[in-house]
């Protein structure tokens, strides 16, 4: 009975609170080197929620508020985007292509030289206002394709 209680004080005192884990986009050469630019000009806090970048680490992710929001670069071509109903956000210059989802939305960049993709949670449902903070480090290292 004691090794069953003590294991189960070890569960409990593990935390998976932090950062969440996400798949690293393999994208091209070239992608990378965008997406490393894009990495250095993130801001440290967004929708006021501190930095807080998923594991693995990496200069194709980012993150903020432990999952709240967390920004995947490089990443393929979404299907959806092939849909004519698919909807469209514009923020600050910046197209973005909505997917609703039951934990939040999820929003990638249209017209650009790689794919952004911004997932957040479900406080974010009806506010883009992280993707207007986000609008100038996207515009300013993601060329348009256009």
């Amino acid at each position: 009975m004691t090794a069953v209680a003590l294991l189960s004080t070890a569960v409990a005192c593990s935390s998976t609170d932090g950062p969440p884990s996400v798949t690293v986009p393999t994208p091209t050469a070239r992608e990378t080197a965008l997406c490393r630019a894009l990495h250095k000009e993130l801001p440290k806090t967004l929708a006021e929620l501190a930095r807080s970048d998923p594991r693995p680490r990496s200069e194709l992710t980012a993150g903020w508020g432990d999952g709240a929001i967390v920004l995947r670069c490089g990443v393929p071509r979404p299907e959806r985007m092939s849909d004519p109903q698919a909807q469209g956000v514009e923020a600050n210059g910046v197209n973005w292509m909505l997917e609703e989802r039951d934990s939040g939305p999820r929003f990638t960049t249209t017209y650009r030289e790689t794919y952004v993709e911004v997932t957040m949670d479900e406080r974010f449902t009806h506010d883009s206002t992280p993707l207007a903070a986000l609008a100038a480090p996207v515009e300013e290292t993601i060329p348009s394709s256009l």
